[in-house]
C-alpha cells in the first residue's frame, strides 16, 4: 500500500516552499484570486485517503478538490497559483492524476 501521508506531506511542503520563494522574489502582487487542486477521479485510492483525513471536498463538476492546498490565506492569486502548481507537480510525480486551477476574485 502506498504511503499517502508521505505523498501529501511532500506535496504540502513543495507548495509552501513555492509560495515562499515566489513571495521572496516578487513580493505580494495585488491581483486577488483563488487557487486549488482538482483530482478528477473521485474514487481513487488517494482521494479515499483524503476523504478519511477530512482534506478537500467534492468538486462541483466531478471528482475531488483541495481548496487552498497549502492553507495560505493570502489573497494574491499569483502566490496561491505557485503553491497549487507545486503541490500538483508532486502528486503527478507519484502517478496521481491532478491539475491546478485558479480564478480571479
Amino acid at each position: 500500500m502506498e504511503n499517502f501521508q508521505a505523498i501529501y506531506d511532500e506535496a504540502l511542503a513543495a507548495g509552501i516552499k513555492a509560495e515562499k520563494d515566489y513571495f521572496e522574489q516578487y513580493g505580494e502582487p495585488y491581483y486577488c484570486g483563488f487557487a486549488w487542486v482538482e483530482l478528477p477521479n473521485g474514487r481513487s485510492k488517494f482521494v479515499n485517503w483524503l476523504k478519511k483525513q477530512n482534506i478537500g471536498s467534492k468538486h462541483w463538476k466531478k471528482g475531488w478538490q483541495i481548496w487552498r492546498p497549502t492553507n495560505n490565506h493570502t489573497q494574491s492569486m499569483d502566490i496561491l497559483e505557485a503553491g497549487a502548481y507545486a503541490f500538483v507537480k508532486v502528486l503527478r510525480s507519484h502517478g496521481i492524476d491532478a491539475v491546478s486551477a485558479s480564478r480571479a476574485d
